[in-house]
């Protein structure tokens, strides 16, 4: 697997366009490096980018970013609400796939050691890449920000890990480090109070407020035994946050760094921050995210809000994106546009799903072209997923069914494993179809002489292993999703019922044509064990196929005759 890492340099601009483009150019300037969001704010005068390529390449485009950076914005003459120390304020890297978090964590020192030695910068290392506890968290080091850092940065203890020793009056210092996806994430309020939003930050944020009598802002601070000051722990774990006026939108927001969205999710932080600033009259009119989101994000809080309104959660992912979009307010303040703000979006290979991105029309004439491709094991994956995506239908109008609603969550069940289902045999469509393409590259290899044979004989095998492998999914996954037709057809609502079992015959055919590809695939194997006992296996689960739909069948044709 290709190692992949995530960079998402702060940048302190936010206004001058012609300035965030010099630095993205520099960024795109080095081979294999795929910008994927740039997100300037005007009122925090700060560009979140966001750019993923391999470890080397990554490095190299952030060592350009920075120095690029340092040239162009002046720190002297910075203002803007977001806290800042340097004109790349932050440049944290993120592992993607094929690497670890320890692995991550020597690339940004390698990229650290780089930005002190050859940009003459000083340099803090922070969160997974910094060994000392005492200076590993981004808000700590930023304290006192740019105008205090002339100070700091002369003190023993806050001397930079790379670079001078001295405070750069016009570049300032950076921030390197690695860590998980962080989710910068601000939420609206109708206020224009800061310090209102700021209250609500605290009760809100892991670390809270320190405890003061009277006024719980301006108050005397209270001290423990210790003599240091009592704290008072916020409501949600893993959650920085603060509260700022926006000029640009004439509202105060709660400014969240969501950093393990396992612990506390993106719809939590969301509800919570609405309850809490309802006790203090104010409401959250929405939410804006800076720089992107994991899909896992979106899909979970669509299908929290769709509960919460006792309604299915088993509905296609497009769907559950866009509940989640209205319920957080995702597009209060600008348009949202899903295809430019979730990573795997923007990471997805257009060419992995060319057949079920297409129209009905533009599949059907692309099948009844001339080509080869695609043939009859991706129409099976498709029949499979149109079985499944049947009983789904009827799940999700059996969930809200006047009269049902005490069994919403029962069919809302078995509308998400229909989902599941549909969304995995859809994914083979095109898989099938790229397994094909696979085996007439194989026979496309030299075969000059006995070395290059040898490797050309290899790799059509494992080709063809793969392209019998295809087929048979399709077959375990349209077998097993038989389960929710059946459910259907047994207990669905009554005037759906011909639905599943148009399902059933679906998933049937489904079977039966994959299971020729895999027969006549299996033929081409040397491996002729595991050709037997793929072909085997097809055989029985083939069986079990039409022993079921005929049994659905059955069930519909008795309930049709009542």
């Amino acid at each position: 697997m290709k190692q992949l890492i995530e960079c998402v340099p702060n940048f302190s601009e936010g206004n001058d366009l012609n300035i965030i483009k010099q630095i993205t150019d520099r960024i795109e300037s080095v081979e294999g490096i795929r910008l994927l969001n740039v997100d300037p704010g005007k009122a925090t005068n700060r560009t979140v980018v966001t750019f993923v390529g391999e470890p080397d390449a990554v490095v190299e485009a952030a060592v350009r970013a920075i120095k690029i950076a340092g040239e162009l914005i002046d720190m002297s003459k910075h203002k803007g609400e977001h806290p800042r120390m340097g004109a790349t304020d932050v440049c944290p890297l993120i592992p993607v796939s094929g690497i670890s978090m320890e692995e991550t964590a020597k690339y940004s020192i390698k990229l650290a050691e780089r930005v002190g030695k050859e940009l003459n910068l000083p340099v803090y290392l922070y969160e997974n890449a910094q060994p000392k506890k005492e200076r590993n968290n981004l808000s700590v080091i930023r304290a006192g920000e740019y105008e205090g850092f002339f100070k700091k940065i002369k003190l023993p203890e806050w001397k930079p890990d790379f670079g001078p020793n001295e405070y750069d009056a016009k570049r300032g210092a950076t921030v390197i480090g690695a860590r998980e996806f962080l989710v910068a994430y601000n939420i609206n309020l109708n206020t224009t109070s800061t310090r209102r939003a700021n209250s609500i930050a605290f009760d809100v944020r892991e670390a809270g407020r320190v405890k003061r009598e009277g006024d719980p802002l301006t108050g005397k601070i209270i001290n423990g035994p210790d003599g240091k000051p009592i704290s008072i722990p916020g409501s949600l774990k893993s959650v920085k946050a603060i509260g700022w006026f926006i000029e640009e939108y004439g509202i105060a927001q709660i400014s969240m760094n969501l950093t393990n969205t396992n612990v506390t999710s993106v719809h939590k932080a969301f509800d919570e921050v609405c309850n809490r600033a309802q006790e203090r009259g104010i409401r959250v009119t929405g939410s804006e995210l800076v720089g992107l989101i994991p899909l896992k994000c979106l899909l979970d809080a669509g299908k929290y809000f769709l509960e919460k309104q006792e309604r299915s959660s088993g509905v296609a992912e497009k769907e559950l994106i866009r509940i989640a979009i209205k319920s957080l307010g995702l597009d209060e303040l600008s348009p949202f546009k899903p295809e430019e703000r979730i990573i795997e979006y923007l990471l997805k290979d257009p060419a992995s799903s060319k057949l079920i991105s297409m129209s009905l029309t533009a599949f059907a004439d692309e099948t009844s072209s001339e080509s080869t491709a695609p043939g009859g094991g991706s129409i099976s994956a498709y029949m499979g997923s149109l079985g499944a995506s049947l009983a789904t239908m009827v799940a999700n109008i059996s969930s809200h069914k006047r009269g049902w609603d005490e069994r919403w969550k029962e069919f809302s069940d078995w509308a998400e494993k229909g989902q599941q289902y549909k969304d995995a045999l859809l994914y083979l469509v095109d898989e099938d179809t790229n397994a094909f393409a696979k085996i007439m590259a194989a026979f496309g290899l030299p075969k000059s002489n006995d070395e290059e044979k040898s490797i050309r004989t290899t790799a059509i095998q494992d080709a063809t292993k793969y392209a019998t492998e295809i087929p048979f999914r399709v077959m375990e996954l349209t077998f097993a999703s038989m389960e929710v037709i059946k459910a259907m057809v047994e207990n669905g609502i009554p005037n759906s019922v011909t639905d599943g079992g148009v399902g059933a015959l679906a998933a049937r055919s489904a079977v039966m044509g994959a299971y020729l590809n895999v027969k006549i695939n299996a033929s081409g194997l040397a491996d002729k064990k595991f050709a037997a006992d793929i072909i085997a296996k097809g055989a029985v689960i083939q069986e079990k196929v039409q022993k079921l739909e005929e049994e659905i069948i059955a069930i519909v044709n008795a309930k049709i005759g009542k």
